[in-house]
């Protein structure tokens, strides 16, 4: 008798499916209210730096597939990776494959340095988590050039990740967006990472 395979497998759980949209929802708040709503722009990037210190922290105490360790590659098998993505013929991973790691700490830098560099521009007038704290000195005026370039690098990157997010739902045959909603994917008996755990 043939062994029964479920046809879905859970991968992310829902702090980090909350994480995810909750960061999609502040993050475009704050890039949309940067000149015309301060107050607004202010809290939303609050919100982001909250939702930065709890995955920082679920990357590492968190489910298996939440966890920086279950995703972070050498940047030569990111590499090979996406040389494999243009030959149309990739290893598949339940949980992030090197390429979509990679991109997971690029965006988790960036927004940190834009969140930083945010609170580093109100502190120099007092105000906010930094103020009375060495980031209180630095030149507002160069932190407000860094902020903006900063921003425009993270929307870049995000970009970046909705065309990698498309092109590998079609590699994989998988709705991506769809298993960040419901936290699963269709179950396949050749996932590198699942294949491994179950040894």
């Amino acid at each position: 008798m043939s062994e029964q395979h479920p046809s879905t497998i859970p991968v992310w759980d829902p702090l980090v499916r909350i994480f995810h949209w909750s960061l999609v929802l502040f993050f475009s708040i704050a890039y949309i209210t940067e000149d015309n709503f301060l107050t607004v722009h202010v809290w939303a990037g609050y919100t982001v730096a909250l939702l930065l210190a709890f995955r920082l922290v679920w990357g590492v105490v968190g489910t298996r597939y939440a966890r920086f360790s279950s995703f972070i590659t050498s940047p030569k098998t990111v590499v090979e990776y996406m040389r494999s993505m243009l030959h149309f013929r990739v290893a598949h991973y339940l949980g992030h494959n090197p390429a979509a790691g990679a991109m997971v700490i690029a965006l988790l830098l960036s927004l940190i340095t834009v969140v930083f560099s945010g609170m580093s521009i109100i502190a120099a007038d007092g105000q906010g988590p930094l103020a009375g704290t060495w980031a209180a000195r630095l030149d507002a005026k160069w932190m407000e050039e860094i902020h903006e370039f900063l921003a425009n690098l993270t929307l870049l990157l995000v970009f970046l990740h909705v065309g990698g997010v498309v092109f590998s739902s079609f590699l994989e045959n998988q709705n991506l967006p769809r298993a960040m909603l419901t936290g699963k994917k269709k179950y396949r008996n050749d996932y590198v990472d699942y294949i491994r755990d179950k040894k």
